[in-house]
């Protein structure tokens, strides 16, 4: 059911909402939580509702969204309270304001936040430089931006790193958990070695590419090189060297992986890329600081970066030693790094 209420108060939203809980009883009181959408009024604000409304369904909440208008317009708010089959397991509120309200997002959100409980925001397309001074940030426990939908995604995620505070956390972080997984669970197997080296390949515009290398700098305390895929999507590939061969897990097509490790049959995984929807569910199952993205952002400055993994400093050297050795032996090794790219 979708209620619409022209140029409004929040009083007459609240009260409004008032009555619907009376018309329908209990199901609309399980609210864990609020959860604010801050967008710029258009065709892209249903999409952010509806992949909210499916997050709900894992975390029953209240919708708050924010939906900024025209700045010359007459100062003026028009709402819409949707609940039911329109909602998910939740309530959603959409504020559309107008002229100079359109600044005063804080100010109107405030009378709509639920009793005592914790209040995330969202920003699912342009986010402030600094999340937890904005006025809408400032109210919530958790701070939810996403680099990707950016104009310039890895120019957003510089600006992730400068302006940290603990509780903000981003959509480009989220994407890598199957990624993390995958790699963690990998090391796992014999041999057990060290990692000498790793490196990421994956789009030059992709900000989880960058997070990737990042995380393993940190983890590994190595030097992550971060290369440009010539193809592919998102994250095309990660090779962790160790002295026994190389881990590499491989992602050419944006949906299957391919593990490769010495001693280990190569092995078929699913690493299908994420959406929004799964992304923000898996962000509200915790409100706390994430300590490992902030390890990871502030690693960003450590990661080297070059256009394709074949393109090794260490290569013409390569050679004297395969005519050394007399073997061949490393000759395939050098094959192997021109394949992976």
């Amino acid at each position: 059911m979708i209620i619409d209420l022209p140029s409004t108060t929040t009083s007459q939203i609240n009260s409004r909402l008032v009555r619907l809980r009376d018309e329908g009883g209990a199901t609309t009181l399980g609210r864990v939580l609020t959860l604010v959408i801050v967008t710029e009024d258009g065709q892209r604000t249903d999409a952010a509702i509806d992949a909210a409304n499916d997050a709900s369904r894992e975390h029953p909440c209240r919708v708050i969204v924010v939906a900024r208008g025209a700045r010359q317009a007459a100062p003026r708010l028009d709402a819409q309270i949707r609940v039911g089959g329109d909602a998910g397991a939740s309530e959603v509120v959409v504020l559309r304001l107008y002229g100079e309200l359109a600044k005063e997002g804080a100010s109107c959100v405030m009378p709509l936040l639920l009793p005592d409980t914790p209040v995330v925001a969202w920003w699912p397309f342009d986010a402030p430089v600094s999340p937890s001074k904005d006025p809408i940030g400032q109210l919530a426990q958790r701070r939810i931006t996403d680099a990707a939908a950016e104009k310039n995604p890895i120019k957003a995620l510089e600006s992730r790193r400068a302006h940290y505070a603990p509780g903000d956390t981003d959509l480009a972080w989220t994407r890598l958990t199957l990624w993390r997984a995958m790699l963690a669970s990998s090391l796992d197997l014999p041999p057990y070695e060290k990692v000498v080296d790793a490196e990421v390949t994956g789009e030059a515009d992709s900000p989880s590419t960058d997070l990737l290398a990042a995380w393993l700098t940190d983890r590994l305390k190595v030097s992550a090189k971060r290369f440009k895929a010539t193809s592919g999507e998102g994250i095309v590939e990660v090779r962790l060297g160790r002295p026994s061969g190389a881990v590499d897990l491989l992602r050419p097509d944006g949906k299957t992986g391919t593990l490769t490790q010495p001693g280990q049959p190569s092995r078929r995984v699913a690493l299908q890329r994420r959406s929004v929807r799964d992304c923000l569910a898996e962000e509200l199952r915790r409100l706390d600081p994430d300590e490992v993205y902030a390890a990871a952002l502030k690693s960003l400055s450590k990661i080297s970066r070059g256009r394709t993994p074949s393109a090794k400093p260490e290569a013409p050297e390569e050679a004297p030693a395969a005519a050394e050795s007399a073997n061949g032996s490393a000759a395939p090794k050098k094959s192997k790094a021109k394949a992976g790219s």
